[in-house]
């Protein structure tokens, strides 16, 4: 490939050692909703053919999705009700953005319509589910982002608009700004006609009894975590309240598309982490941390310990390796996710789209809840750790 000259240093990293995966997609059945044969969403198969490091996991995929990373669903304690409603949200976010695709519509559209399809399903961490801050408060971020003009919009720390997505690409559409906080990007997203609601519109009962847990962790009791310590390597027990807190800071939703004339975009959404600092931003509104498109290269959306995806400029340095090193998009996903970022005290994972349709979702985290959708109208859906391993 032509390479531009380099006017800037990837951010470097350490490195550390990895494997291969195993990742395998074929029809079968599993609760998608209503929709045509040839678009029905299914679970992904386990146990077959090997991904190895760096290979796509799909190919021809138009547009994907992410309900964030952490501790996965347990198949065999997951009951078959909440396994339909986690296939059903992700499938929907999915035929969302198709229809928009469908009907000759731009990929930005694709991502903001299935984010906010995300948002508005209480099961994610970001709109209506939205976790609670420390003073028990809610504070979301969002970010959006078009490949083929690095034309971006965010919003942080809101607290009235109903789908902060909106706010961002609001933020990107209709000022000369990149990043609006707090009451101004709330202020804003009014003005131009955004719904808005109050604070008790987000409330749900599982994020509550996650904040009480928290708190009661933080302060050395049981709460809903038995297991305090961790094993000799550091490493917090599964149900330990670091490994609480874990989890819930990686419940964030995004999704990136690629449209009819080949233009990239990538958005994210979250409500950060529980019991986080009032005031508190991760990497989800951040361009080149949480989300990223670039028409030449990728366009991903993330979902992590989001100082840890800040620290390492997780999305651009993906982009980077594409454009300055020569990576596939696969290769460069799994150098930043698996190799690098872990070095840096977090996991995580990624999904991103290749211009051409080469899909991968590298995670370092126990699981990632993800979907996506290929140019044929295949449905694909990931919510179990045999699903979908870690790469590492």
């Amino acid at each position: 490939m032509r390479r531009r000259p380099l006017t800037w240093l990837i951010p470097a990293l350490a490195t550390a050692a990895a494997v291969t995966v195993t990742v395998v997609v074929v029809p079968g059945g599993g609760g998608g909703g209503e929709r045509e044969p040839d678009s029905r969403s299914v679970p992904a198969a386990h146990g077959e053919r090997p991904a190895g490091k760096g290979r796509p996991d799909a190919r021809d995929v138009v547009l994907a999705v992410h309900g964030g990373a952490g501790t996965a669903l347990d198949r065999d304690k997951t009951t078959p009700e909440r396994e339909k409603a986690y296939r059903d949200g992700l499938g929907k976010a999915l035929r969302a953005g198709q229809r928009v695709l469908d009907q000759g519509g731009s990929s930005v559209d694709a991502v903001q319509a299935a984010v906010a399809e995300l948002e508005d399903d209480p099961l994610f961490n970001a709109g209506k589910g939205a976790v609670f801050t420390a003073d028990a408060g809610h504070e979301l971020d969002a970010s959006i982002m078009r490949g083929s003009d690095l034309k971006a919009g965010a919003v942080a720390g809101v607290k009235s608009l109903r789908n902060p997505i909106a706010g961002a690409r609001t933020v990107m559409d209709k000022s000369p700004h990149v990043l609006l906080a707090g009451e101004g990007a709330d202020d804003f997203g009014a003005r131009h006609g955004l719904r808005t609601v109050t604070q008790d519109y987000y409330w749900t009962q599982a994020r509550w009894d996650a904040l009480m847990a928290a708190k009661e962790a933080a302060k050395g009791g049981r709460g809903a975590a038995k297991g305090l310590a961790g094993d000799k390597s550091g490493k917090a027990a599964a149900d330990s309240p670091a490994a609480l807190a874990d989890a819930q800071s990686k419940g964030t939703v995004g999704a990136v598309a690629v449209d009819k004339r080949r233009d990239l975009a990538a958005a994210t959404s979250t409500g950060g982490m529980t019991n986080k600092l009032p005031g508190r931003v991760g990497d989800s509104p951040l361009i080149g941390s949480g989300t990223y498109a670039k028409n030449s290269t990728v366009a991903a959306s993330a979902t992590g310990a989001g100082e840890v995806f800040i620290r390492g400029a997780a999305t651009s340095t993906i982009s980077n390796l594409v454009e300055f090193k020569g990576a596939d998009v696969a290769a460069a996903a799994y150098e930043v996710i698996v190799k690098r970022l872990p070095e840096l005290g977090g996991d995580g994972g990624v999904i991103a789209l290749a211009p051409n349709g080469e899909f991968d979702a590298p995670h370092s985290s126990p699981g990632m809840l993800h979907g996506y959708l290929t140019k044929s109208g295949k449905v694909v859906t990931k919510i179990f750790p045999d699903e979908t391993p870690p790469n590492t």
